[in-house]
């Protein structure tokens, strides 16, 4: 019987963001991103080896959380 991989294993994924790719799509200063790191607030952030790195979807779920009413 051939081994299968979890279900999980074949879903694509794609890159995590990269510090400043995330202050580039929010249209902060890298710095910005940096603080929310020390200081909480911001998108969850994912720390890998010594480089903050966050999932998309969290980026997105964020900002959703941010939208106020005008």
């Amino acid at each position: 019987m051939p081994n299968k991989l979890p279900k999980s294993a074949t879903v694509s994924r794609r890159p995590l963001a990269k510090a400043q790719e995330i202050a580039d799509y929010c249209g902060v200063p890298i710095g910005t991103v940096y603080q929310w790191s020390s200081r909480g607030g911001g998108p969850k952030l994912i720390k890998v080896g010594r480089h903050l790195r966050a999932r998309w979807d969290d980026v997105e779920q964020w900002l959703d959380s941010q939208t106020i009413a005008a």
